[in-house]
């Protein structure tokens, strides 16, 4: 994974650190959706253990961070009660990647074998965008400005 054997900064110091919005997706396999972000989305794998990973997204004007957790790390944080044996696990959250090509997205997850939604096309609001699930089901929407 390229970054999972990197020291990352401590807990406390990474935390108090966050700002903005933040994302945490609990994952089944951490090794398995980092490597969805990094060979699908295009993103950087930060930090990567069994346990957590880091990721950064960044092209142009959009960067975004979020994090994954495998469902060990959350044995005390009552979102893991909610979800059981969930098979989709992101069901209802579409997670927006902007200047992020979708057709590019779309090629590289049908030749991993992903789940897309739907293709790349031109929406009335003026994005391009297709939608793939990752490996938790979490839905993925890449897309960029249509070209006019």
């Amino acid at each position: 994974m390229g970054a999972a054997d990197q020291e990352f900064m401590p807990a406390e110091e990474y935390g108090r650190g966050l700002k903005g919005l933040g994302i945490n997706l609990l994952v089944r396999d951490v090794a398995r959706s980092a490597s969805f972000a990094r060979d699908v989305l295009g993103a950087q794998v930060v930090f990567a253990d069994k346990d957590f990973a880091v990721i950064r997204y960044a092209n142009g004007p959009t960067s975004a961070e979020w994090m994954l957790h495998s469902d060990g790390t959350y044995h005390s944080n009552p979102v893991l009660n909610l979800l059981g044996d969930a098979a989709v696990r992101g069901a209802g959250a579409e997670l927006r990647l902007y200047h992020c090509d979708p057709d590019a997205v779309v090629a590289r997850a049908k030749a991993q074998g992903h789940h897309v939604l739907a293709e790349a096309a031109d929406k009335p609001h003026g994005l391009r965008e297709a939608y793939i699930l990752d490996p938790d089901g979490y839905c993925w929407v890449p897309g960029v400005p249509k070209k006019a």
